[in-house]
C-alpha cells in the first residue's frame, strides 16, 4: 500500500459523492488509498481490494505468531522427541 500524499489523497465526502466514479478510477490508477472526511474528520480510507487482502493476511499472520509466542510462554509446547513419536517419524 502506498503512502497517502496529504495534498492529494484527502476529499471531503461531499466532493467524493459528487465525483465518486472519478476519484475510484484515480485511485486505481494510482494506487493510492483514499482519505474521505466528514465535518473536516477522517471518516473512511478507501483501498484496493488487493491492499485490504494485505492487510488481513498480515494481520491473521500477526496474531498466529502472538498464539504461538502465548503457548511458548504457558509451556504449551512439544519436544522434537514427542512430535517424532506422534507422527511416527523415529
Amino acid at each position: 500500500m502506498k503512502d497517502v500524499i496529504i495534498s492529494e489523497d484527502i476529499v471531503p465526502i461531499g466532493e467524493f459523492k459528487a465525483h465518486a466514479a472519478q476519484w475510484v478510477k484515480r485511485m486505481k490508477a494510482t494506487g493510492q488509498p483514499l482519505i474521505i472526511t466528514q465535518n473536516g474528520k477522517p471518516a473512511v480510507v478507501m483501498i484496493s481490494p488487493e491492499d485490504y487482502d494485505r492487510v488481513l493476511e498480515k494481520e491473521r499472520f500477526f496474531t498466529s505468531i502472538a498464539t504461538g509466542l502465548a503457548d511458548v510462554e504457558s509451556g504449551n509446547t512439544y519436544s522434537t522427541e514427542e512430535l517424532k513419536k506422534f507422527f511416527e517419524l523415529s
